[in-house]
């Protein structure tokens, strides 16, 4: 393949120009600490031309990332970024193949909060508050995330008017809306926070939940809410809002066995996100599916 004057560095600074015309300035910016890191790993081996890059070379500079102890996520994008990198070297000729194709992505570690107990749940919800403004607000909104399942940013962009009639309508990924029902207890705690929220909530504002300020509360403000709250009332464990959107798939999921249901509820668009999000095992399943399905079951004849 052609050689090019440009050395790695201008040759990276090139194709990082080009990739900031359509990408975020994040996504530019995490780029251009991977490729940072390679250069520098390149340059310790005498590479200074992309069309010297073989897998070898690739292999070498994810195993030495990891040697020095980068975690799976960070390592996957180190990876992505020499891929895409290389990609454009393939485009433009300076490569006859991508060299970082035939590395497999490193693994990723499951992630998944672990649901809390669900008695330990229901005595956290319960336990009495001061019957404050905020404090009304902070157990109106820890019913709505453990009622509907609701994101951080789904249960933070709720408008008053989003709640109706035992239902909520939320927006969720992608822009898709879905309706979701409201349990007695969320609505108990919504209709104790609407009769103080009016001496909070700022005349101009539609927010459902609001700051001291009167302006919509942010994320940040409602993770540290709930996480503050865990501590109050002796919750033995960290409590995220993720956390509570997987407890609640796991607890309907536990009592009802309907993963199309669960999935509708969380909004997942396939059913084998819903699956991994809730761990249900493959033996579940099939056990669900042959007592289920018609041309499952074996006749009794046989």
């Amino acid at each position: 393949m052609r050689k090019s004057r440009a050395g790695l560095a201008e040759q990276v600074a090139a194709f990082l120009a080009a990739l900031g015309q359509h990408a975020s300035s994040a996504t530019v910016a995490a780029y251009r600490r991977d490729l940072a890191a390679f250069e520098a790993f390149a340059a310790r081996r005498d590479v200074d031309d992309v069309g010297d890059i073989d897998t070898l070379l690739a292999r070498g500079f994810l195993s030495a990332e990891r040697s020095r102890g980068l975690a799976p996520r960070s390592l996957a994008r180190r990876r992505a970024a020499l891929s895409r990198f290389c990609d454009e070297a393939v485009a433009a000729g300076r490569l006859a193949d991508n060299p970082v194709a035939p590395l497999r992505t490193p693994k990723q570690p499951d992630h998944l909060p672990r649901p809390v107990d669900i008695d330990v749940l229901s005595r956290f919800l319960d336990t009495p508050h001061d019957d404050t403004p905020l404090a009304r607000r902070d157990q109106a909104m820890l019913e709505m995330f453990y009622t509907a399942g609701l994101r951080l940013a789904e249960l933070a962009s709720l408008d008053v008017n989003d709640v109706r009639a035992g239902r909520v309508r939320v927006i969720g990924k992608g822009g898709k809306p879905r309706q979701l029902p409201v349990g007695r207890r969320a609505i108990d705690a919504l209709a104790a926070w609407h009769k103080v929220r009016g001496g909070l909530a700022d005349r101009h504002t539609t927010a459902l939940f609001v700051g001291r300020r009167g302006a919509r509360l942010g994320h940040r403000a409602i993770q540290k809410r709930l996480a503050k709250l865990a501590l109050e009332r002796g919750l033995p464990e960290h409590l995220h809002p993720h956390r509570l959107r997987h407890s609640f798939a796991s607890h309907l999921l536990e009592s009802s066995q309907d993963l199309r249901a669960v999935q509708e509820l969380l909004g997942h668009a396939n059913l084998s996100t819903t699956q991994v999000y809730t761990r249900l095992d493959w033996q579940h399943l099939a056990d669900s599916y042959d007592a289920a399905h018609p041309r499952a079951r074996r006749r009794e004849t046989e």
